[in-house]
């Protein structure tokens, strides 16, 4: 009862109706309506991956799932059940139901990503054979078709033949006394085929009046000639209903057959409809999926938490802006107490925490940013508004107490072994009814897994015992309940946070200038009593304010200024917060811009090694075409040696012209003898022994027997047969001609261009000097400086600045292929 309480309170059924205008099929949007939270943590579980499944298939594909063709059936297949007969419609209404619901598992299965939908309709079987046979044996419209059985497509042929008959005899009656007809139609009445005739004529057309006008002028007649033809028609009639029922009846009883099977179908069917409902619901919350975590190691996360239906009557019907909440208690934490003045948003904060863990458990998608994280509560119990009664001679207390008893009566108290007691000096010795018995709060029990949320906990009687009556309740919530959210304007429940560590305090913040809530949610701040200044705002007399002041005492006023404190310092922490926030975000964007400025000098990069490949393979491709060229011309004519030697000196030439110079080969390390070492010496016909190094006129000595002499260093050979190579001294080079410039490589690489493109000369120098240097460092002797054309001054500027730096030696514009005017190339020393 206690939770079925709580469920009005929180406002579930209003949520459930949001939740049922996202729903496709009839069924879907009756489940949404009634939609109640499972009882177990593996039904929400599965419920949750259902709807995470359906909002990926609902964001990937253009429709998402397409619940086409499906219709409550439910009756029809209690009708079938009951062998009942089934009509046409309803007979049409299961083959379509049957057709969407294949069309529909054929979508899931085609999706590898969705494991839970797979197996929700991996059981499911749709009948093609019923339903082409239904819809062999049903037209379009619901009515009994001719192929569904030969007799009856016999008896509808002979009604035909009969009609028409029936049509041609009135027909000529009707021409022959056409002035007797007060129209010329045939119509029905009593199923009887009649003209209308002018009642002073009735004589001239004999038969049976089967229907008068309202002004008695006119007779329906049924003329005789076709009496017989009419019964005929009407036995044919009877048994075309006979044979039409035959077939309604033997499909009813195939449908009756598979009425098991079918209604397992209608209730996967309205599964799939309620998790794309929740889907989308959540997709239009811009709501995240939550995670449930264990209660004792994890902290409860919900920042920017919004109210659903905050959210949909501001979207829906023109509300004020929602304003979330940040929710984040720490494991340890049993009860929050939350304070401030009245319409400051209490209320609507333990509604919005109520509505997020019950959205958790029936898998619906949470409207706060992830992550979200929030344990799995067993029971939500609340105590939310007045439950005054007259006809119950219930006040405001009594109202509360009563929902309060009934909601510790639906927790489970669990009476811990003496061995695992633990001591709690926190605890007063006052003692609760519980379900009419006496428990003291020092009794230790069990957590139950469930969330309490109270409003007003304690009002409506005298304040000292209400506030004492709230201590000894929270108190015993805090043994009892995984996690207890109370408000209160109890001044007393604030000091509870510094006597027990599982109490904690928060309040809803109060603009005093402005005299009005702002809805923000303040942890570890309890409110304070804006009572007096909202009284001298709205011109009370100063007299009274201060006498009030007088009798609230000073403690209370020392209390108040320094939550006044305490707040004012939260809200330079904040300030400070949003200047590191604004900080933290300018240095993102410095990074991505030079992050950006990086790729694009890479990109630029690639682009400069795919232009030198072009340029290598189109030189390959011009020496072939050249090379091809001097081949065509040797196979013309006669192969004399003459041709043969000039198409020689043309591919040297080519070879000169297109190949890379091959670079020197380092000289071979020459032979030099060693002290010790035994030599010969060829012109003496001697072997001596190497004595001294050579010296600077290239002589060692060397010793033969007891002879000891002076020999060039050409006069000695290994043992072996390696001669002394003595190198010759390089020539001076001849000094360079103005003219004829030292050549440089011009192979452009981002080591060593420059791009000052849109800076100002002075910048431009800048760069200009340390790309100057780090070229320098590098060994590169070009320097590709990217200036633009535009008016020219960027270019001027730079030019007169490369003119007297003493590390250029000159400077040029680059080819019409390389920049041009736009690019200057300057050679460095």
């Amino acid at each position: 009862m206690i939770q079925a309480e709580t469920l009005e309170l929180l406002e579930w059924s209003r949520l459930c109706q949001h939740l049922s205008t996202f729903a496709a099929t009839k069924l879907g949007s009756l489940a949404a309506v009634h939609l109640q939270p499972p009882a177990t943590f593996a039904q929400s579980k599965q419920l949750l991956a259902q709807t995470q499944e359906a909002y990926h298939l609902e964001t990937d594909l253009e429709r998402g799932l397409s619940f086409e063709g499906i219709k409550d059936i439910g009756n029809s297949l209690e009708r079938a059940a009951l062998q009942g007969l089934l009509l046409g419609d309803n007979l049409m209404e299961i083959a379509t139901t049957l057709a969407g619901m294949r069309r529909l598992r054929r979508k899931i299965d085609e999706r590898e990503e969705i494991p839970t939908l797979q197996a929700l309709v991996a059981q499911v079987r749709t009948y093609p054979e019923l339903e082409q046979e239904i819809h062999r044996c049903i037209d379009d419209r619901g009515q009994v078709a001719d192929r569904a059985s030969a007799k009856l497509a016999d008896i509808r042929y002979k009604m035909k033949g009969t009609r028409d008959r029936i049509y041609q005899k009135l027909q000529n009656i009707i021409q022959r006394h056409n002035t007797a007809v007060q129209q010329q139609t045939i119509t029905q009445r009593s199923d009887c085929f009649v003209i209308p005739v002018k009642a002073p004529q009735k004589d001239v057309i004999p038969g049976i009046v089967r229907d008068t006008s309202s002004t008695g002028a006119t007779l329906y007649i049924e003329p005789h000639a076709i009496v017989s033809l009419g019964n005929q028609l009407r036995e044919s009639q009877r048994q075309e209903k006979i044979e039409e029922e035959t077939v309604l009846r033997a499909l009813t009883a195939q449908v009756a057959e598979v009425g098991e099977d079918l209604e397992h179908l209608l209730a996967i069917a309205t599964a799939l409809d309620l998790a794309a409902a929740k889907a989308k619901y959540s997709l239009w919350l811009e709501a995240n999926p939550p995670r449930f975590i264990e209660s004792d190691s994890n902290p409860i996360t919900l920042r920017e938490l919004r109210h659903p239906l905050l959210v949909w009557q501001h979207k829906h019907e023109q509300g004020s802006t929602v304003v979330p909440i940040d929710v984040q208690i720490n494991p340890s934490l049993r009860v929050i107490a939350i304070t401030g003045p009245n319409t400051g948003g209490k209320t609507v904060t333990l509604k919005t925490l109520g509505l997020a863990a019950l959205m958790a458990k029936v898998g619906l998608f949470i409207p706060a940013r992830e992550p979200v994280e929030l344990p799995w509560f067993e029971q939500i119990l609340a105590d939310i508004g007045d439950e005054q009664s007259l006809e119950q001679s219930l006040s405001t207390f009594s109202g509360h107490i009563r929902r309060i008893s009934r909601i510790i009566d639906a927790i489970s108290v669990i009476e811990l072994d003496e061995g695992e007691r633990e001591d709690d000096e926190s605890l007063d010795d006052a003692e609760i009814e519980v379900g009419g018995a006496m428990v003291a709060p020092e009794d230790e029990v069990k957590l139950s897994p469930s969330l309490i949320l109270l409003d007003e906990v304690g009002a409506g009687t005298d304040p000292a015992e209400g506030s004492a009556l709230a201590i000894a309740l929270l108190k015993y919530l805090a043994n009892c309940a995984q996690l207890t959210v109370a408000t209160t304007h109890y001044g007393e429940l604030k000091a509870l946070k510094y006597q027990d560590d599982r109490f904690e305090n928060a309040s809803v913040e109060f603009d005093e200038k402005s005299l009005k809530p702002t809805y923000r949610l303040l942890w570890g701040i309890p409110g304070r009593s804006n009572a007096l200044a909202i009284a001298r705002r709205l011109g009370l007399g100063e007299d009274i304010i201060n006498e009030a002041k007088q009798r609230v005492g000073g403690f209370s006023e020392e209390i108040n200024q320094t939550i006044a404190g305490l707040e004012q310092q939260r809200k330079r922490q904040e300030n400070r917060a949003q200047e590191a926030e604004q900080l933290v975000g300018q240095a993102e964007r410095f990074y991505q811009e030079v992050s950006d400025k990086a790729a694009e000098l890479r990109e630029r990069e690639r682009q400069l090694r795919r232009s030198q490949e072009q340029a290598v393979n189109d030189a390959i491709a011009q020496a072939k075409g050249e090379i091809a060229k001097v081949i065509r011309q040797l196979q013309q004519g006669s192969q004399t040696a003459q041709k043969a030697q000039k198409a020689t000196e043309a591919l040297n030439n080519i070879a000169q012209k297109r190949l890379p110079q091959p670079e020197p080969k380092p000289p071979k390390p020459s032979y030099l003898p060693q002290v010790g070492e035994r030599v010969r010496v060829p012109r003496l016909g001697q072997t001596a022994e190497v004595l001294s190094v050579p010296d600077d006129a290239g002589e060692v000595t060397v010793r033969f027997g007891l002879m000891k002499m002076t020999v060039p260093l050409v006069d000695i050979e290994s043992l072996d047969g390696k001669k002394v190579e003595i190198p010759a001294k390089p020539k001076s080079p001849p000094p360079s001609s103005p003219a004829a410039p030292q050549m440089t490589t011009t192979v452009r690489t981002s080591k060593n261009t420059i791009d000052i493109r849109g800076s100002r000369v002075a910048d431009g120098e800048r760069e200009i000097d340390r790309a100057i240097a780090v070229a320098t460092v590098s060994g590169s002797g070009i320097l590709w400086i990217i200036h633009g054309k535009g008016t020219g001054r960027l270019r001027q500027g730079i030019h007169e600045f490369l003119q007297h730096h003493p590390q250029v030696e000159r400077f040029e514009l680059a080819p019409q292929n390389e920049g041009g005017a736009g690019v200057t190339l300057a050679y460095l020393t």
